[in-house]
């Protein structure tokens, strides 16, 4: 397929590229046009005008377009281009080819060459409902492997730069210590997988969401791609936010080939669910098609893996999954078949845990996960911020002797360190009491002490009861075996 761009090294035109659409984030106001694309350049390869162009067997089209007809009942070729996503050349030379094998027939030719409507016959209705049983795939056509690499290694994660103006406004509105965005941009650029530790509460997980934010611009993302006939589907609306969608430039040429979607950068988040078996492709065999694992739908953005260590599967067994991955940048997959092949780990990698990096593995394992940051608890002053914070987005009333009464009548007696969660949960509770005793939003002194109680499950009168003395400093936590 041809590519349309200007120049021989699209690496650096990227990196010089003017004139990009702008994003509407502050983030992408603050990125540097090397990360955006000229308006004559495309992120994908022109449509395709033949069957050849496709990559795909030209039966495997006839199947798509008899299923499709199947279910619609008499389509136009107009009907056939929106939904397949090709256009009227290459689906008029396989629908005569289906004529000729007496699979479909014209029933109305109109006063042009794609006016034109079309039914199966009683032998392609026979063959398409055998078709549907094998594979229920009726979508917009699929993209070849060798074309999917091609456009996964043109927009890839890894040319990405931060920069400390780009980390400050990914992070606005969080309380983060300076050293730490300074620590979190060197992860970034490092291009290897990072992992925030320390103790639950700390805000590990709102970091590590926040780092989707540092990955700016737009990837081309297909609806779904084959291998030997089998479909993968890739285009998952729940991950992938287009760019109309998202407020952002993100349409196709008329020229460019519409079996992508223009996307931001995927963000993608896993918890204590996570199995070896969701790394894997998932083939329903109701639906007779594929889906991506969560990393390939990731494929160009982040990949979030959070408190690693909770999962029914070791640390270890899970991290070993990736240690290929981490190493090529390529992973293997497998289809039902047996057939294996590899297909480029484009994604950067963020983990969150309330273990040490060095309990979740050997020194293989710590090696390779690249930048280990630790989250901790807050100083007075931070606390005051991210207090304040929630406040104001709650919409509870407090002053300073109701802070000070938080720090020196509650937090101090029971030992409780200055986590980042704690004043969103105990205000949120502040806030319910409210509605319920029918009461202004006041964070005081009694209201605080409810809150607190009810939070730590303090047994006792909320108005005299006192805190317990039951804090420790944070130390990991030992990794279960097996």
């Amino acid at each position: 397929m041809a590519w349309v761009h200007r120049g021989k090294n699209m690496t650096e035109k990227w990196k010089s590229a003017p004139g990009a659409p702008a994003d509407v984030s502050r983030l992408q106001d603050a990125s540097s046009a090397r990360h955006k694309l000229d308006a004559g350049e495309r992120i994908v390869a022109r449509a395709p005008r033949t069957i050849a162009d496709t990559g795909l067997d030209q039966n495997f089209l006839l199947e798509l377009i008899a299923k499709s007809t199947l279910l619609l009942g008499k389509v136009s070729l107009t009907q056939l281009v929106q939904r397949l996503k090709l256009g009227a050349g290459v689906l008029d030379s396989v629908v005569a080819f289906a004529v000729r094998e007496r699979v479909m027939e014209i029933v109305r030719r109109g006063a042009n060459d794609i006016d034109v409507e079309l039914q199966l016959t009683d032998n392609g209705r026979v063959r398409a409902t055998e078709y549907m049983a094998r594979c229920r795939y009726a979508g917009p056509a699929p993209v070849a492997l060798a074309t999917y690499e091609e456009v996964i290694l043109r927009q890839s994660v890894r040319q990405i730069q931060a920069t400390r103006a780009s980390v400050r406004a990914a992070f606005a509105g969080l309380t983060v210590k300076p050293a730490l965005l300074d620590d979190i941009g060197g992860a970034v650029n490092s291009g290897k997988p990072v992992i925030f530790f320390g103790p639950p509460g700390s805000g590990k997980t709102s970091l590590a969401e926040r780092l989707g934010r540092l990955l700016p611009g737009r990837v081309a993302v297909p609806y779904a791609i084959a291998i030997e006939n089998e479909v993968i589907q890739v285009f998952d609306p729940l991950i992938h936010e287009p760019c109309e969608t998202a407020g952002l430039d993100g349409a196709l040429s008329p020229q460019a080939d519409a079996r992508w979607q223009i996307c931001r950068r995927p963000t993608v988040l896993s918890g204590g669910e996570l199995t070896l078996d969701m790394l894997e492709l998932r083939y329903d065999a109701v639906s007779g098609f594929y889906q991506a694992p969560p990393h390939v739908k990731a494929n160009g953005g982040l990949y979030i893996v959070d408190d690693l260590g909770r999962q029914r599967v070791a640390p270890a067994d899970l991290l070993n999954r990736w240690i290929v991955p981490f190493d090529r940048g390529r992973d293997m997959l497998t289809l039902r078949t047996g057939l294996r092949f590899s297909l480029p780990f484009d994604v950067w990698v963020g983990f969150s845990s309330n273990f040490a990096p060095e309990e979740l593995g050997d020194e293989a394992f710590f090696r390779r996960l690249g930048c280990k940051l630790y989250i901790g608890p807050l100083d007075v002053a931070e606390y005051r911020s991210v207090y304040d914070m929630r406040c104001k987005e709650l919409g509870v009333a407090s002053d300073d002797e109701a802070f000070e009464f938080l720090i020196h009548r509650l937090h101090v007696p029971a030992g409780r360190q200055l986590l980042a969660c704690y004043p969103g949960d105990l205000l949120r509770i502040v806030l319910a009491n409210a509605s319920y005793f029918e009461q202004p939003a006041v964070a005081d002194g009694p209201s605080l002490l409810r809150a607190w109680n009810s939070y730590f499950a303090v047994v006792g009168e909320h108005e005299n009861q006192p805190p317990p003395q039951v804090g420790a400093e944070w130390q990991p936590k030992k990794v279960a075996a097996g």
